[in-house]
């Protein structure tokens, strides 16, 4: 099948209500016997057919009963303020798993197990990532806050580095983790702090990774 020839690279910061890790990037189920999650991306290079995707950010926040592959997910979007009315169409386009081979992308994923998407919302996104320190924040006024930074030994509360590659992964191929608090008060409620959080470059396309 043919897809529209699209493409988006950039930062991503995403975090959940697991501990740190997140059992998911093992194929386990979650700490807590569901899950809450978010993240934010900027597309530093994009595109979706003509339309030029470049400076972009977008939001996602999303709550499932039990493990994600179960379903009966709850989402909400929130997507730049600056985008035109095509840059939004492709932006949803893209974050709904459309114009996607099934399962390729974490998107595709994350839609075909969420069975209730709330009307998307356009607004101002902060957003500012050093993958390097572990450090990183997304913020959308009145809806979200969410921090990440270094996970702590516990004996000298020095910063504790993990990397994890994932070779064949739908999301990224190696990830800096760390620890995040969050809270939101959207449609999609999340609230915890000293859970799991993960930066990476995502580089997808209708066809998955883009290697």
């Amino acid at each position: 099948m043919a897809f529209v020839d699209w493409s988006i690279k950039g930062p991503e910061l995403s975090a959940c209500n697991c501990e740190w890790g997140c059992p998911c990037q093992f194929n386990a189920l979650p700490s807590h016997g569901n899950c809450r999650a978010c993240v934010a991306v900027r597309i530093d290079e994009g595109h979706f057919g003509k339309v030029r995707l470049d400076g972009l950010m977008f939001v996602g926040m999303f709550a499932w009963p039990k493990a994600i592959h179960e379903g009966h997910g709850e989402g909400m979007a929130v997507l730049d303020e600056r985008a035109t009315p095509p840059q939004r169409d492709a932006l949803l386009k893209i974050l709904t798993g459309q114009e996607t081979a099934p399962f390729a992308t974490i998107f595709s994923v994350v839609a075909a197990m969420t069975e209730k998407f709330h009307e998307p919302i356009f607004r101002k996104i902060e957003f500012e990532v050093n993958p390097e320190e572990r450090i990183g924040r997304f913020a959308v006024a009145g809806i979200i806050e969410a921090n990440a930074e270094p996970i702590r030994n516990p004996v000298t509360g020095e910063p504790h580095r993990a990397r994890v590659t994932l070779p064949h992964g739908f999301e990224y191929t190696e990830a800096e983790y760390a620890s995040s608090n969050v809270a939101a008060t959207g449609a999609v409620k999340l609230d915890w702090a000293g859970r799991h959080a993960h930066f990476a470059t995502l580089h997808l396309g209708p066809n998955g990774i883009i290697h």
